[in-house]
């Protein structure tokens, strides 16, 4: 069950949280995993560790921001591989700040990276899956693009959009037997909440009823399913891995 053998995925802002564990999960299930991100360093050791574990990867510099970095990209592992089942939209950025203060570089640069991007990417896999009449889509959005955040509200608007993407997308190509889904996730334990205040971290922990923050491994796993056979019949749904924190 959940077997990706012989498909061929790409994660986007693999090189560390949620998209290396994806990278690492969907290739433990048999997939030829194209990482993908800005750092090439933190790349090449995702690469390695997939191949000591006895997986395929290819590393692929990309910036999802900028549409010929994209394209050039997506052409590699196409050269690479010959194909594209997957694509895990997961590159994102923040910068925080209150709306009534909020610069507009600010406002630009997490939009243009964790909603443009996400278009960027699908426009190109999309080339490949409607010849192929088959794929997956999986868009990581987040919590806050259901509840709201106060001090994010360019992060909060570019992951709700990304939930309105998926279902549009869904509608749109799913004639052609590719499936668009998403995946939020809550409050999930990584280097940036590890230096929180202890006090900041309880307030987080009062939230969710599940009483734990979730893991990158909870997210990569809800992923490795969405992309699966098993998921074919699940198009334009938002799966919440939040641990009880929103029940939409």
């Amino acid at each position: 069950m959940f077997s990706l053998k012989d498909k061929v995925a790409i994660v986007t802002g693999a090189s560390q949280g949620i998209g290396r564990a994806t990278s690492l999960a969907l290739a433990a299930a048999g997939a030829k995993v194209a990482v993908a991100a800005r750092n090439a360093e933190k790349l090449a050791l995702l690469v390695g560790e997939i191949a000591a574990a006895g997986g395929e990867s290819f590393a692929v510099a990309m910036d999802v921001a900028d549409a010929a970095s994209v394209k050039a990209g997506f052409q590699s592992v196409l050269a690479k591989f010959g194909r594209l089942d997957i694509l895990v939209n997961n590159a994102g950025i923040t910068r925080d700040g209150l709306a009534l203060r909020m610069k507009m570089e600010d406002w630009d640069a997490v939009l243009r990276t964790n909603l443009t991007g996400a278009h960027l990417c699908s426009q190109q896999a999309m080339g490949t899956m409607l010849k192929q009449r088959a794929g997956r889509i999986i868009n990581v959005t987040s919590v806050v693009a259901e509840t709201g955040n106060a001090g994010q509200a360019n992060y909060v608007a570019a992951k709700a959009g990304l939930i309105g993407l998926t279902r549009a997308l869904a509608i749109e190509i799913a004639s052609r037997g590719i499936t668009v889904n998403a995946v939020a996730p809550g409050f999930i334990a990584t280097g940036m909440t590890e230096g929180l205040p202890q006090n900041v971290k309880d307030g987080m922990l009062s939230r969710i009823p599940l009483g734990r923050m979730g893991t990158d491994l909870d997210c990569a796993a809800a992923i490795v399913f969405l992309a699966s056979d098993e998921a074919g019949y699940i198009t334009g749904h938002v799966l919440d891995v939040n641990g009880g924190m929103y029940m939409g």
